[in-house]
């Protein structure tokens, strides 16, 4: 295991951005940046988070390899859009405009008629 070791401005900076972050997620990883700068245990580190410790050696990696930019979750793209762009503002007009809005005689669209519909 390699020994983390922050400068001063390295650690204010992984303070501050725990401090300020809205996601849990990378509160925790710069959280285990920090433990480890300490000396704290990779296991210690990974019990204390609720996270296997396999997952605080892949932190730590990604901090000594690329810093701070290295923590924060990259998202997959995920599956392409099933509904056109185009037809967008089309189908939410038909939704707010409701099934009366389209000639039907409900007050709320089922899933059935609102398929149908399109």
């Amino acid at each position: 295991m390699r020994q983390i070791r922050l400068t001063a401005a390295e650690q204010v900076q992984l303070e501050q951005r725990f401090k300020t972050t809205t996601y849990r997620r990378l509160r925790d990883r710069c959280q285990a940046v920090l433990m480890a700068s300490r000396g704290r245990k990779r296991k210690t580190i990974a019990q204390d988070l609720g996270v296997h410790r396999t997952t605080v050696r892949l932190w730590l990696k990604q901090y000594q390899e690329h810093g701070l930019e290295g923590l924060p979750i990259h998202w997959a793209p995920g599956q392409p859009a099933r509904i056109p762009e185009t037809l967008g503002p089309t189908m939410q007009g038909w939704v707010q405009d409701g099934p009366q809005g389209c000639g039907l005689d409900r007050a709320h669209w089922t899933y059935e008629e609102l398929a149908t519909h399109l």
